[in-house]
């Protein structure tokens, strides 16, 4: 399929066709969606310049979304990766989606979205789509993965307690079963728990739920079943379990131990700072600007395109062995 083609198929010029994917201001909207419907329906892309590197970065909608901390630190790691590598960034949220029909792009990445969201993307979109911080099976040819090692991760942060002497360790792991990562990081969990032989009973092992409303019920739990140290992965969970502790006058590291997730701006600065894991979001954003690069080149990329170890970031809420 040419150009030629697409225009003879929209009853427009060539020239036309070329203003509309190229976003000219004077064209009339319903010759817009005339040219785009007859792109989609005879699979027709246009070919990119090297000036016309636009590449979609689709982000969660919702205020509330359980890891908009997470989201935000990616966010910033890729705006300053693939400007450097000579793309254009267009941010578009998720509920806004069907502005990808009538926009031209190279390539697009979802943060923290869920993989089921794009099925049939390459037949819509033949373009690479990279979705980041998850883990996932195919769902779409063009689709591919760049996300950190949840089960490094959470291994990591189960041993850092352990050689810390913490013996009963209660974990709150953000979100609902079935969603996100959260399977993934339970039986990381639970794996590590029993490999070092320490106590994995459901009442130590919980799940938050979505956004943060129930994070001071569960360390209320976690306390009464004799936790000496919370892990709590996800979300902002740094943030309220250091609240729901000075609730239930428990101090950090005196009384319990503590590793949550990464905040940039707000961890190091807790009292006491807390000790935290970490995704690398520099590597994550280089990782994810070679594979829009590879794909665009014509270089096969395998599904799950990249996995990154986390980092532990050592501070002061957790008791010293």
């Amino acid at each position: 399929m040419t150009i030629s083609e697409i225009a003879r198929l929209a009853g427009v010029s060539t020239s036309t066709v070329s203003r509309v994917f190229s976003h000219h201001p004077n064209i009339r909207e319903d010759v817009r969606a005339r040219v785009l419907a007859a792109a989609r329906e005879h699979g027709y892309h246009p070919r990119l310049s090297s000036k016309q590197r636009n590449v979609v970065i689709v982000t969660p909608y919702d205020s509330v979304y359980p890891v908009q901390s997470c989201v935000d630190m990616i966010l910033m790691a890729l705006m300053r990766e693939l400007p450097r590598r000579g793309f254009r960034l267009e941010v578009l949220p998720c509920n806004n989606l069907e502005r990808l029909e009538s926009i031209q792009f190279c390539g697009a990445v979802a943060v923290g979205a869920e993989p089921g969201d794009f099925k049939g993307w390459s037949e819509r979109f033949p373009v690479p789509l990279v979705i980041v911080d998850r883990a996932a099976q195919p769902v779409s040819p063009d689709v591919c993965f760049v996300h950190s090692d949840e089960r490094q991760g959470m291994t990591l942060a189960i041993d850092h307690l352990y050689r810390r002497g913490c013996r009963r360790i209660g974990c709150i792991i953000h979100g609902d079963p079935g969603t996100g990562n959260a399977d993934i990081r339970h039986a990381a969990i639970l794996a590590a728990l029993r490999e070092r032989k320490l106590p994995v009973e459901e009442p130590l092992i919980c799940f938050s739920g979505p956004g943060s409303d129930r994070y001071v019920e569960l360390i209320g739990k976690l306390l009464r079943q004799r936790a000496d140290a919370l892990f709590c992965p996800g979300g902002n969970a740094g943030i309220v379990s250091l609240y729901a502790l000075s609730l239930f006058n428990r101090q950090l590291p005196a009384d319990i131990s503590l590793i949550a997730s990464e905040q940039t701006f707000f961890s190091q600065h807790a009292v006491p700072p807390q000790t935290t894991i970490s995704p690398d979001y520099p590597a994550i954003a280089a990782a994810t600007a070679d594979v829009l690069e590879r794909r665009l080149d014509g270089t096969p990329v395998p599904t799950d395109a990249a996995t990154l170890p986390y980092r532990l970031i050592s501070r002061e809420s957790v008791r010293a062995q």
